[in-house]
């Protein structure tokens, strides 16, 4: 019998995984070039999104999981941030740099309405 988990069906989870398999793309490729801090740490952000959607999505209250999420939300630009340094560095292409950024706004913008509609107060 087949288990899924409540997180495997979040669009914010499934985005985040998708796009964590393209940030895991470039950190491979950075290892190639020996890269390896910048590759360490563009995985370790990249994950984290997916993680704290996944990690949160079994919390006790809707409270926790917001925090989660604010977590996977805040890795995004995180990430944002390690591709600027790479693209700086001649690492990535402004294309490839650009097209992330547009995944990871999408992807942080679809983070913040799942908060407000999880916990309208805040």
């Amino acid at each position: 019998m087949k288990r899924s988990f409540r997180f495997e069906s979040l669009e914010v989870w499934q985005i985040s995984i998708e796009l964590g398999d393209q940030l895991f793309d470039i950190a491979d490729n950075l290892e190639q070039m020996k890269r390896y801090r910048f590759a360490e740490q563009l995985r370790g952000a990249g994950m984290s999104i997916s993680n704290n959607i996944a990690e949160g999505s079994e919390s006790v209250s809707k409270k926790e999981f917001y925090q989660f999420l604010n977590f996977a939300r805040r890795s995004c630009f995180e990430c944002a941030n390690i591709l600027i340094v790479v693209q700086r560095r001649g690492y990535v292409s402004e294309e490839t740099k650009q097209r992330l950024f547009a995944s990871l706004d999408e992807l942080s913008r679809k983070i913040s309405s799942f908060q407000k509609v999880l916990c309208p107060a805040d």
